[in-house]
């Protein structure tokens, strides 16, 4: 299997609660909080870790699934500033920093580039600062407090960092699964890319049906308070890139994506990249 983090980070430190700010609501478990539970965080409450840890019963490979998910950004990051000379990065849906973000991923092979994180969630803005803190001197890294339903605003916003005249990198990274119209969530991608030039790249990924034993999990997450996430066959995300040219090896599995390894195993969230002609 593909080691997610290419400079692996020590153990983290038993999670510790951090103090909720009064619209965060800490009792009720968060989408972003139980994330990062899984990705060995600490910036999460006790209702997130017990929401995760009753999906992680009956589905143990989502732990897997999130750690994997970080390392597919970390390889698309990497070939799009380094193979293909992206400088811009639009990283829609970010959710709480954990290690090997976006923009320290992309400003270690170019510190001149430039990167927006966009969330709507309130304990995420609250931890901007991290990241803004570790950004390059040559570069630029901001966040935008938006929601992808609205494309036109994120945009909008992005453009006070990004030079939307020159090529974009769109992510949406394991985020989408939470509108459930595929046509909105086809039009969401749309519309934003729309908003790029040609020899911009779409980055996205989501997680799939395709074992029982994953879509039990998304159950079992909603029953203990979790916001249901919709799972898609793998043909219904392939429609996301219409009208874009696939970058091999086109969609596959997340851990198959350019893989360090040759032998990386299948796993149920499907990504790509793709190019805007």
């Amino acid at each position: 299997m593909v080691d997610p983090d290419p400079e692996p980070a020590s153990d983290p430190e038993p999670a510790s609660d951090p103090e909720p700010a009064s619209d965060l609501q800490a009792e009720v478990p968060h989408a972003a909080r139980i994330w990062n539970h899984w990705m060995g965080g600490t910036d999460n409450f006790p209702a997130d870790r017990a929401a995760g840890d009753a999906v992680a019963q009956v589905y143990p490979e989502v732990v897997l699934m999130a750690r994997q998910s970080r390392g597919f950004l970390v390889r698309a990051v990497r070939f799009l500033a380094a193979e293909v000379g992206i400088r811009q990065f639009l990283d829609i849906g970010s959710g709480l920093p954990t290690m090997r973000n976006t923009h320290e991923v992309a400003q270690e092979i170019a510190p001149e580039s430039r990167v927006v994180y966009v969330d709507h969630d309130p304990m995420v803005l609250a931890h901007a600062q991290t990241l803004l803190a570790n950004s390059s001197a040559e570069g630029s890294t901001t966040y935008l407090h938006a929601d992808y339903h609205d494309p036109e605003k994120i945009l909008a916003g992005a453009a006070a960092t990004l030079d939307l005249r020159e090529p974009v990198a769109v992510m949406f990274m394991g985020v989408l699964g939470y509108e459930p119209d595929l046509a909105v969530l086809r039009a969401i991608i749309g519309r934003t890319v729309a908003g790029t030039v040609a020899g911009s790249h779409l980055v996205f990924w989501d997680g799939t049906n395709t074992s029982p034993e994953v879509v039990a999990g998304a159950e079992r997450l909603v029953r203990n308070g979790g916001v249901p996430y919709v799972l898609r066959a793998p043909d219904e995300l392939a429609g996301c890139f219409d009208n874009l040219v696939m970058v091999e090896p086109g969609l596959v599995p997340i851990t198959r994506w350019r893989p360090d390894e040759a032998d990386a195993e299948g796993i149920d969230a499907y990504g790509g990249v793709a190019r805007k002609p």
